[in-house]
């Protein structure tokens, strides 16, 4: 094991990155990204249908939790970005809010499993987002600290492929656990393992002096917001990133419902579906978001991977929305995970490269972030105005089978 800091003042990374480091970085996002999206594209949907007396009663609770649930970590990110920026710890910067955030994210996601009320999987829900999206928020901080700007893309595209991989491995963790509790406790101590093992062996950055300035309140304010207009590409940035992930993970919260209402599939049927469907996203995003990287770093920009993404996820999209059987909505989240891979493979790289301000690098990607978490907010608040579309999408079939339940 390297030791436990490397200390250092200066934001400049070094001419080369940790041998390990690109996979240890993506080794931790994997296992955040199994304790954040097993819950919200799968077994969340369970769990409040296990609690919850109709299927109508379902879909507003799932709303509620994850809705309520996004805005916590919409604050997170952000805020633990500029306060992980301030930390002085002899631990290093980053370190104590990655393996605090992982620990306490474990017990939110197995408060969940017990909970017997909506209320209670909303408290827990709160709670772990707060935890594992700061744990997101100090890990992804350390790219500029580890790695040079002209190789950021590879590390990058190492990075994005984890969100598919995520996915997958929570579809085939709770494709193979029965019972609620194991089905969020599992994912939370994978990621937890995880955590520690890229913690400890991340030659971490030491703030050997304290901040001349105090945390006020305007600065507490000042972390969730930035001027678009003082900086443009990271506006443009930001905003791609929230349509993206707007697309991407705003309809996969209620596909379950999709599936078991529009084509009457049972519970475990439905798991196995899903289990399918990210099998083909997985696969696409990995021939993707690899070369993507790559690609992009050869060409020196970062534009023509993500208008490409926004082209192709827009097909798979429409494709999901009119789907006419089970097959199709496999073929659908393939090609959708071919374009979010070709998006996620230049994602990291080039957040790194417009960021405002060198010297609060966690305090704006944490800013950048808030556009994963916003659409996981706004969806579940527009989705009764979706509903009431009727079966045009995806949401409208859940619509339809509520409506018969009544």
């Amino acid at each position: 094991m390297t030791e436990l800091s490397a200390p250092a003042t200066a934001p400049a990374a070094p001419a080369r990155e940790p041998r390990a480091y690109p996979f240890a970085l993506a080794g931790a996002n994997f296992g955040i990204y199994v304790a954040l999206l097993t819950p919200v594209m799968v077994s969340m949907a369970f769990k409040i249908q296990h609690i919850t007396a109709t299927p109508q009663a379902a879909a507003s609770a799932l709303g509620l939790v994850l809705g309520v649930g996004a805005l916590f970590a919409l604050v997170s990110n952000p805020l633990v970005g500029r306060l992980s920026d301030r930390t002085t710890s002899r631990f290093g910067m980053r370190r104590p809010w990655i393996i605090g955030g992982a620990v306490i994210g474990l017990l939110a996601l197995a408060l969940i499993g017990v909970a017997g009320s909506v209320w209670l999987v909303l408290l827990g829900w709160c709670i772990a987002q707060i935890a594992l999206n700061a744990v997101m928020a100090a890990a992804n901080a350390t790219l500029p600290d580890q790695v040079p700007a002209e190789r950021r893309g590879k590390t990058s595209g190492i990075v994005g492929i984890t969100t598919p991989l995520g996915i997958l491995g929570g579809s085939f963790l709770v494709n193979m656990i029965d019972g609620d509790l194991a089905r969020f406790t599992v994912p939370g101590a994978l990621a937890v393992v995880l955590c520690l093992l890229f913690a400890f062996h991340l030659r971490d950055r030491v703030l050997n002096e304290r901040p001349v300035e105090r945390f006020t309140f305007k600065q507490f304010l000042g972390s969730f917001v930035f001027n678009p207009v003082e900086h443009p590409d990271f506006g443009w940035t930001w905003l791609t990133k929230f349509l993206v992930m707007f697309g991407y993970a705003g309809i996969a919260s209620y596909l379950p419902y999709y599936l078991t209402e529009r084509f009457h599939l049972s519970e475990q049927e439905a798991i196995g579906t899903i289990l399918l469907a990210n099998v083909a996203s997985m696969l696409a995003m990995a021939a993707s978001s690899p070369i993507g990287g790559v690609i992009s770093d050869k060409l020196g920009k970062r534009r023509a991977p993500v208008a490409f993404a926004g082209l192709v996820m827009v097909v798979g999209l429409v494709m999901l929305a009119v789907a006419p059987s089970v097959g199709f909505v496999i073929a659908a989240q393939g090609v959708i995970g071919l374009g979010a891979g070709a998006f996620f493979s230049v994602d990291l790289a080039l957040a790194t490269q417009v960021l405002p301000n060198p010297d609060d690098t966690a305090k704006d990607l944490g800013v950048l972030n808030m556009a994963n978490a916003l659409p996981q907010s706004l969806a579940p608040a527009i989705a009764p105005a979706i509903l009431a579309l009727g079966n045009a999408t995806p949401l409208g079939a859940i619509r339809s089978g509520t409506s018969s339940a009544r």
